[in-house]
């Protein structure tokens, strides 16, 4: 029996409190108002032939195979843009519906190739089906005539393939990158005859505003738009559900599988987060998984200037541990600690910091999360009194006004930014908070209503100012206000932004947001209807990052826009599984769930389960860490599938800490860029090699299933165990699920997890216990605040210490690029690089005319903390004063220039503010030569280890 999300009703589900009951073929059929005829038919178990209908898509009505007869009515409809009607008789099979349906076959096939056995669709192909289902089995048309079965194949795209020859114009592909993706990419050209579907205006795809997402490719019914990898390798004779390893939207994918190797990566249709949808990273870029960079067996080293030694993993595990034993034997219990990982899943999480506070002794845990998105759990804990996102992803489809503040959802989250678009294009307005113009301000059938162009840094000032007209034109929301806030704070901050200095004009030196838009923009969305902020590493990634997040919140309370669906307050998560980082209990002051370590009630519960006394100190974070080494009182690491060298602030500064360590482990699948820095590298397992589960931004846990063996012979969590082991600290983990168990007994807000009603309803999301529903909370705070009455906490803006000066006169930001992800490590491995292939530094043409600077000139970059060469891309995209750059190559040296400045409450790096000069420069900066140098010492020592594999007892 087909599962229900494998079949295709033609026509999306309609909902409405109305009921139609009509006959087909002679069945009684009861569906809502408003379906398709063709859809009410699929519901009784009744399949129409169909060729343009898809139920992803609206209907179309165009290849005409879909015909019915209906009684009392002349003709023959079209069943999917047919709408039920009460009493309707309808018959979906006659001897003339099948001549008619069989006349439309033939003139399709009459302009096909007639190769079915050899072509990659066989045995897949919805054309090849319809004709079996219409019963074809001769064509009268000739094909001497006028055809398209020499049209030229476009193979521009590194990862599908389009054949004209194939293409039946049903427009599938087109209305998907439409409705689906929201690109507008596609098109039909050419009138009759000659219509067929082009990327832009007939360029090849790689040359069209096409983003590869593969929305066109799932729709496409025929071989026309087919995978590379289907091509080469044929049809997958079976699949497993699991998550991307991506961004933090979570999507469901189909991985389709030949034996232990995946033919391609299907998004999953019943997936809660991307309901079918899917970006290139997590559609194609799964190649790196197999890459001949992949380090699969364990090597250690004395120094980092000696070659690896390859060892069995006992040896790797017995050095690391003897290491560990020794440093806190001569420096300390404190003087070793460990490093959780986004990337990884919940589970492995959750044992490495169970590792650091039970076998290492004390609390010095840390996670890359804390580097992005720390001030969102500070912000929101002290607001709404608890750290994560208040609604589904599906919550935007019941958004008014939309405020996106330091985001860049097309680009990091790009099946919520489709999501997104969608309801924009439905009517919803948009207000957009970014010092550079992204691609949601202006893109196809969408426009930001209000874009507030602010100077990095002043974050605080601006929403600050929107407050202000908030509270001072009597915006409020009273009623609200005074049933679920606490009256004193509201009182206190009610006064404080109704001050004076806090109005827009005022500010609007500050901030260079015009007042009269910021007035404007307050107004729509204090009484747009519902409002929704969603916000990103803009928000938090700076000195005020959680005074921001409290002041997000203060709007949102103050409006009335939290606890229903369409508004709320939104943190978009950049990696797989920051929120389940977060949630794990990977930093240093906080156990599993968010409770403080030195709470003895809390602790006591802890130290029960693990048969450990636990510190009540909070341990180290990463940069105290840094501080500590250098300091020589901190001197061994373990780091498990992180990168602190590319990704955290001031790389100096980072690297001079790990050289003065004497011992540290890295965990991951490639020599990452901190891993040239260790002395242990134990193999990790990519996303595909290991069972678990990832928590997406909208607290959904989702599964990662195994679809092949681990490359190293062991998935993380098990290499975890092993070294807790070494250390004398028992662990006796089988499976995944266990350690879920064990999760969800020890943290309130998991009690109701587990794999069971994982597996059996896709997926849960957090709070989910024994005062939610089955399935958890889709929308949080609905009748209350988790923490009773909402906190209003005042928000004074304090200026950044980073200003610009004579020496530094620009600012600079960062952030990421579609094709590639986070470090790069990833992605860069696959054919994304045709798309993105180095970090550019943008720059205003007024700033770039003011220094000499043309497009593609090389630019010296400088600031107080290092200094870096990259290629200018001058563009409109920037205000002047302002540059701008990713991090996904590591020779950039991105982080090289941005300093140790850090938000207040959490230590978050200001990564979006750094002074810096530009200038023109004809080589490199000091500090990428010395960079290349060592690199390519590393990869020489890494090579060595390849050919000349020695005991580990030789380095003893």
């Amino acid at each position: 029996m087909q599962h229900p999300t494998e079949i295709d009703f033609g026509t999306p589900l309609r909902t409405s409190a109305q009921e139609v009951t009509l006959q087909i073929d002679g069945e009684s059929v009861t569906v809502p108002a408003g379906t398709s005829v063709m859809r009410a038919a699929v519901d009784a178990g009744i399949n129409v032939p169909k060729l343009c209908a898809t139920d992803s898509l609206e209907p179309f009505g165009s290849c005409r195979l879909c015909l019915v007869e209906v009684e009392g009515r002349k003709g023959y409809p079209a069943s999917c843009t047919t709408l039920v009607e009460p009493g309707m008789q309808v018959r979906t099979q006659s001897p003339k519906l099948q001549e008619l349906r069989k006349g439309v076959m033939e003139l399709y096939i009459s302009d096909h190739p007639l190769d079915c056995l050899t072509c990659a669709a066989n045995g897949d192909c919805e054309l090849q089906d319809m004709a079996g289902v219409t019963g074809l089995r001769e064509v009268r048309y000739g094909m001497d005539g006028a055809n398209h079965l020499h049209a030229k194949k476009d193979e521009s795209n590194p990862y599908f393939t389009y054949d004209p020859s194939k293409c039946i114009v049903c427009n599938r592909c087109v209305r998907a990158c439409e409705e689906t993706q929201g690109t507008f990419a596609l098109t039909i050209s050419g009138r009759g005859f000659e219509s067929r579907v082009s990327a832009g205006q007939d360029q090849p795809f790689m040359e069209s505003d096409c983003v590869s997402c593969g929305a066109c490719v799932s729709a496409c019914p025929t071989a026309t738009l087919q995978e590379k990898t289907v091509i080469m390798m044929g049809q997958p004779e079976h699949s497993k559900i699991t998550t991307c390893a991506y961004c933090g939207v979570g999507c469901a994918f189909k991985a389709e599988m030949k034996g232990n190797e995946v033919v391609r990566m299907v998004p999953w249709k019943d997936g809660k987060a991307n309901d079918g949808h899917s970006c290139v990273k997590g559609r194609f870029a799964w190649g790196y998984a197999t890459h001949k960079d992949r380090i699969t067996t364990p090597m250690i080293r004395k120094s980092i200037t000696d070659p690896w030694q390859v060892v069995g993993w006992d040896e790797a595990i017995g050095y690391a541990a003897s290491e560990f034993r020794r440093i806190q034997a001569k420096h300390g219990r404190d003087s070793i600690g460990g490093i959780t990982s986004s990337r990884c899943t919940n589970e492995e999480t959750y044992l490495v910091q169970k590792l650091v506070r039970a076998a290492f002794g004390n609390n010095n845990v840390d996670t890359c999360a804390r580097v992005c998105h720390s001030p969102t759990g500070y912000g929101l804990g002290q607001t709404f009194g608890t750290s994560a996102g208040t609604q589904t992803f599906k919550s935007v489809e019941q958004a008014d006004v939309i405020m996106v503040i330091g985001a860049n959802p097309t680009d990091g989250h790009p099946v919520f930014a489709s999501r997104m678009k969608k309801r924009l294009r439905e009517g919803a307005k948009l207000i957009i908070v970014d010092p550079r113009t992204i691609d949601m301000v202006r893109s196809p059938h969408v426009q930001a209503d209000y874009h507030l162009k602010l100077k990095p840094g002043t974050n605080v000032a601006v929403i600050s100012a929107l407050a202000h007209v908030v509270v001072t034109e009597g915006l409020l929301a009273s009623a609200y206000i005074a049933e679920r806030c606490d009256d004193k704070s509201f009182q206190q901050w009610r006064d404080f932004v109704a001050k004076p200095e806090n109005s827009p004009e005022a500010l609007e030196q500050v901030t260079g947001v015009p007042a009269a838009d910021m007035r404007a923009a307050a107004r729509l969305y204090a009484t747009g209807g519902n409002a929704a902020i969603y916000y990103g590493l803009g928000v938090t990634e700076h000195s005020q990052g959680s005074t921001m997040v409290m002041g997000i919140a203060n709007l949102a309370m103050a409006t009335g826009n939290v606890g229903r669906e369409g508004v709320g307050v939104n943190p978009l998560r950049g990696q797989n599984n920051v929120q389940g980082a977060c949630d794990m209990g990977s930093f240093p002051h906080e156990l599993p769930g968010y409770r403080h370590i030195s709470d003895s009630t809390v602790r006591g519960e802890f130290e029960a389960a693990w048969g450990v006394s636990l510190q009540a100190e909070p341990g180290l974070r990463i940069p105290n860490m840094f501080e500590a080494a250098l300091a020589g009182s901190f001197m061994g690491l373990y780091c498990e599938g992180e990168d602190i060298v590319q990704s955290d602030p001031n790389t100096q500064h980072v690297t001079a800490a790990l050289a003065a360590m004497e011992c540290i482990v890295v965990q991951d699948i490639f020599l990452n860029e901190t891993a040239k820095y260790a002395h242990v590298f134990l193999p990790g397992a990519s996303f595909l090699e290991k069972d678990g589960t990832f928590t997406n931004a909208e607290r959904r846990i989702s599964r990662v299933r195994k679809v092949m063996p681990p490359k190293a012979g062991l998935a993380d969590w098990e290499v975890t165990v092993k070294l807790a082991n070494a250390l004398g600290y028992p662990m006796a983990y089988s499976h995944p699920r266990e350690i879920m168990a064990e999760i969800a007994s020890l943290t309130p807000t998991f009690h109701g997890v587990s794999y069971e009603k994982i597996d059996q309803h896709g997926s849960v999301q957090w709070p989910c216990n024994e005062n939610t529903a089955e399935l958890g909370t889709e929308t949080m705070h609905r009748d209350k605040f988790v923490r009773g009455k909402g906190k209003f906490i005042i928000t004074q803006f304090v200026p950044t210490e980073e200003k610009v000066t004579r020496k530094f006169p620009l600012l600079l930001t960062t952030g990421r690029i579609l094709s590639q992800y986070n470090v790069g490590a990833q992605t860069r491995r696959t054919e994304n690089s045709q798309w993105h292939s180095e970090d550019r530094l943008e720059i205003h043409p007024h700033d770039a005319e003011e220094r000499g600077i043309k497009a593609d000139d090389w630019v010296g970059i400088e600031s107080r903390a290092g200094h870096t060469v990259l290629r200018a891309l001058v563009t409109e995209r920037m205000q002047p004063g302002v540059v701008y750059t990713t991090f996904h190559f590591p020779e950039s040296g991105a982080n090289v220039i941005t300093t140790d400045n850090s938000d207040w409450a959490t230590n978050c790096p200001e990564y979006k503010v750094t002074a810096v000069q530009v200038m023109p420069v004809v080589q490199p900066s000091e500090w990428q030569k010395s960079y290349a140098q060592f690199n390519q010492n590393q990869l020489d020592l890494l090579q060595a280890a390849t050919t000349a594999p020695v005991l580990a007892d030789a380095i003893k």
